[in-house]
């Protein structure tokens, strides 16, 4: 793994995960503080991750111009 990360797709990879895929971890988990479900069963936290992506997406519209 070591060697496919150091490889220019490899970096080329991890650049565009941190750009679009980690960030949005990283604000559930600390600004909205999503460090694990409240609700049980499958249905119930499907929809509680639905909400939150639906928080976050929201969010983002209203802080990068849609609203402007």
């Amino acid at each position: 793994m070591k060697v496919k990360i150091d490889s220019e797709t490899g970096r080329e990879m991890i650049t565009r995960r941190f750009a679009t895929v980690e960030p949005v971890f990283g604000n559930l988990r600390s600004n909205k503080r999503l460090h694990c479900f409240t609700l049980r069963g499958k249905a119930k936290v499907d929809g509680q991750w639905k909400l939150y992506c639906l928080v976050h997406n929201v969010e983002k519209l209203a802080n990068h111009g849609y609203a402007r």
